[in-house]
């Protein structure tokens, strides 16, 4: 999408200072004060005042202007993915399922309404309904959930006694095979149910908490892995025995935490807690503060590339955990305490506009719009939960979301996503990995972000000190 670059001209001294005297004390924005010697000026004297281009936005958005990108990402989504059952077959619409009919089927849209990915969107649409007060797209994520709860019910029972040959719609959600079959699912749930979803969200959380927590293959240390066994004496090869991708801290992680509110018990928040040290104790780079994508058990060495995306379903994961683990946990400083070394490392990357590379250290790789969104969101979210400095972090927060909010074209649709990604050896798969409006991986992050910058600029103000964009108080 083209650009106009964004011009900044530093206001005139005496205006400078009449706004600063309507302000308090505390949260006066200060111009260089004026020389002090007398006769006609240098000329160097107000090169400080020169216009500046950037590339974006150099200013926080206030509420109305965030809500109207957030706007057009559901105006899209809303239109390109239908809750709707249809016949196979025939392609007519199902207005009333009353049984599990093998004919039905979801009527397809752009994107999958059950994939992980979308369990993040349900969770954007959630917290963009909360922070802007429109209940469109609270009703969204409502909706679908309502109807993958009715597809459940009729469904399950078949799938559970014939997993092999028993037909549904939402197959891969009732027989899940990976945490990306039903982490962000189980998590999208329980943030609805607890935001007062009426939606009978039992049966759903029984199949995908009981998977998370139970059923996916874990290390003898107990932390979540890929590459078990196959079933038929040998092990799956994802990519090697035994290996740890950073994406599934997200996957598994705020699911486990949340079944630990949901039903009461500590020793949900213990796992959770337990899955972020571990996957950090052995991915986390403490030198750069990022976390390379993959690892594998037993190996010497270890494929150190830093995948921009995993960095933020890690970061991501760790606000989430905070955001239910009780304060008075064993854990808690521990879980706080990676999130914020993560978010220094974060904040050492970050590109003079705004977005991260997709290899995060290495700044000839491209800038990719999924990560920087989601890091806009855990910024912003620990920000406003006082995780983070909001002086340090804040102007951070608000570059990035600049940056990501020039991502979503006019349709709505987000440019700049990499698409899905497995995990490599070498460096040469990330760069070339292809960038699609149709990735499904940014929508629920730019909602996310959206709403949690709406939080975090109606909390603080933050604009101009001598040029230099800023925290300037609480509002």
């Amino acid at each position: 999408m083209k650009k106009t670059p964004f011009r900044l001209k530093t206001a005139p001294l005496l205006a400078g200072v009449l706004v600063a005297c309507m302000l308090p004390l505390s949260t006066m924005a200060q111009e260089a004060p004026p020389p002090q010697e007398k006769g006609p000026a240098a000329k160097d004297a107000m090169l400080h005042a020169l216009e500046v281009t950037y590339q974006n936005p150099y200013r926080a958005m206030d509420a109305a202007q965030v809500k109207a990108v957030l706007d057009r990402v559901f105006g899209y989504l809303d239109a390109t993915t239908p809750a709707e059952i249809i016949s196979k077959s025939s392609g007519a619409p199902i207005a009333r399922l009353d049984k599990a009919d093998p004919d039905a089927v979801l009527k397809p849209g752009d994107f999958r309404l059950t994939s992980y990915e979308w369990g993040v969107t349900y969770a954007g649409m959630l917290a963009a309904g909360a922070a802007t007060g429109d209940r469109r797209y609270t009703d969204y994520t409502i909706k679908r959930h309502q109807l993958l709860a009715d597809l459940t019910r009729l469904y399950y029972p078949g799938v559970k006694a014939d997993p092999a040959n028993a037909q549904a719609p939402i197959k891969s959600f009732l027989n899940p095979h990976a945490l990306d079959d039903a982490g962000a699912l189980c998590m999208s749930f329980l943030k609805a149910k607890n935001a007062g979803s009426t939606v009978d969200y039992g049966q759903m959380v029984d199949i995908c908490g009981s998977f998370v927590t139970e059923k996916e293959y874990r290390l003898k240390d107990g932390t979540l892995a890929r590459g078990g066994p196959d079933g038929k004496g040998g092990n799956k090869m994802r990519p090697l025995q035994d290996t740890l991708w950073l994406d599934d801290l997200f996957m598994g992680v705020p699911t486990i935490a949340l079944l630990g509110k949901d039903k009461g018990q500590a020793r949900y928040y213990d796992d959770a807690v337990r899955q972020v040290l571990q996957f950090s104790k052995r991915m986390f780079n403490p030198a750069l503060g990022i976390y390379m994508h993959g690892y594998v058990e037993g190996m010497r060495d270890h494929p150190e590339l830093h995948w921009a995306r995993a960095n933020g379903w890690a970061i991501m994961a760790m606000v989430e955990v905070l955001e239910v683990l009780p304060k008075n946990h064993k854990g808690y400083k521990a879980v706080e305490d990676q999130l914020r070394a993560h978010a220094r490392g974060l904040a050492r990357f970050q590109d003079k506009d705004g977005l991260w590379h997709q290899l995060i250290d290495r700044n000839d790789s491209y800038l990719e719009t999924s990560a920087s969104a989601i890091y806009t969101y855990a910024i912003a979210r620990a920000v406003n939960r006082g995780y983070l400095d909001k002086e340090m972090y804040g102007p951070m927060a608000n570059l990035a979301w600049n940056a990501v909010a020039g991502k979503v074209n006019p349709k709505g649709e987000i440019e700049g996503i990499c698409v899905g990604t497995g995990m490599a050896f070498d460096p040469a798969f990330y760069y070339y990995r292809p960038v699609s409006v149709r990735a499904a991986h940014g929508y629920g992050p730019v909602l996310l972000a959206g709403a949690e910058i709406i939080e975090m600029n109606r909390r603080f103000k933050f604009g101009l000190n001598d040029s230099g964009f800023m925290y300037q108080g609480q509002r």
